[in-house]
């Protein structure tokens, strides 16, 4: 998932285990069965659970037996409308990444969403037409595959994402087939369960990734997506994260507190001689403001209590850095102070060590705050 290295000793071995858990051999196939070693190792970065074996040769397809019961069925039917109902996605776009033969899609497809089902496996999406599905043949196998239909405005992926041999390259393909904004639903087994039971018949080939909570959340958080939800669900089994789209955060806000920052420091400074004025604070919030407004860099100085800064100068605006003592020796009419969490003790230490008598104005957020 994130190519980090694996810890050299596996978690367990197991050896002689089932080599396929679907496509089951008949008694003249018995010739031709075979066994696999498995190897469950866990990544040193990420902290994955997964195997260190080849996938079987059908990874790519979605084959589902137990969601035809009444009791999932039910389930998956509160769980769609809920999730169309409660994002507002009646009417919109939504796909199912692997779709099997159509056992949920057919489930959302009465939610009042326009769904659509992605599946490797021909013969599956032949059976879903026949039901009058919308499914489209094919594999997240690169970051820029194309899903027809597409963009979407939703997905779920249900228990089979823990298959995929790729699984970064799923989720990031998911991601940019859709919308900005987009949401979506991501369902794994549970290995948080499966670490409590310590059931080792519990883990099969088909599953080449085990998925902690924290081991989903770091996948989705890696790979372009914000996590709504993420908690187990019926019986604890499933894992199911809600997620939407990462979206470019809005710093339009910016610009609007800058200038109202400026309007008041130019305000509060036109009332001095610039020679009189000072700053206190020869950090970086300081040198940020003075490089920002040009009408600032005639100031007289910029005190700092360190002495390693002493006898400097700020950057590009070029204001000598001096000690306190300066205000003594060599006196201001006012005093800027930007010195983030400091402020307070510095405007204390102004009003009762120095001059009681210089104008005090506190830079807080994208406001001056002048102190009597």
């Amino acid at each position: 998932m994130c190519t980090g290295e694996l810890f050299e000793v596996p978690l367990l071995e197991y050896k002689d285990m089932p080599a396929i858990s679907q496509f089951l051999p008949r008694k003249e196939d018995f010739g031709d069965d075979s066994c696999v070693d498995l190897r469950i190792c866990q990544c040193t970065i990420c902290g994955l659970i997964q195997l260190d074996n080849e996938p079987v040769y059908y990874f790519r397809e979605v084959i589902r037996s137990g969601s035809v019961s009444p009791e999932v069925r039910a389930f998956r039917t509160k769980q769609f409308q809920d999730f169309i109902d409660t994002n507002g996605l009646k009417g919109k776009k939504i796909v199912e990444i692997g779709c099997g033969r159509g056992e949920y899609l057919s489930i959302m497809s009465q939610t009042g969403a326009e769904a659509y089902g992605l599946e490797c496996r021909q013969e599956s999406v032949d059976e879903c037409k026949e039901k009058g599905l919308k499914a489209v043949q094919g594999f997240l196998e690169s970051l820029d595959y194309q899903i027809e239909h597409g963009p979407f405005d939703a997905f779920y992926i249900c228990n089979f994402l823990e298959h995929i041999d790729q699984p970064s390259v799923a989720l990031r393909a998911i991601a940019n087939n859709l919308v900005d904004g987009g949401i979506g639903i991501v369902e794994v087994p549970n290995t948080d369960l499966l670490l409590t039971d310590q059931c080792f018949y519990k883990f099969t080939l088909e599953h080449l990734l085990n998925f902690t909570q924290d081991s989903l959340e770091f996948a989705l958080h890696l790979n372009g997506f914000e996590i709504l939800s993420c908690k187990p669900i019926r019986h604890g089994s499933p894992l199911s994260a809600v997620v939407r789209k990462r979206q470019r955060l809005d710093f339009t806000g910016f610009k609007a507190g800058q200038g109202k920052l400026e309007e008041e420091l130019k305000k509060f400074v036109a009332s001095y001689d610039p020679r009189q004025v000072a700053f206190w604070g020869a950090g970086h919030y300081t040198f940020g403001i003075l490089s920002a407004f040009d009408f600032l860099k005639e100031i007289r100085y910029i005190i700092d209590s360190a002495p390693f800064k002493q006898s400097r100068y700020s950057p590009k605006s070029h204001v000598p850095i001096v000690p306190p003592e300066m205000l003594a020796e060599n006196p201001v009419q006012a005093v800027i102070v930007s010195a983030a969490g400091y402020s307070n003790e510095v405007a204390k230490i102004l009003r009762t060590e120095f001059a009681p008598e210089i104008a005090i104005a506190v830079i807080r957020n994208n406001s001056l705050e002048i102190l009597t």
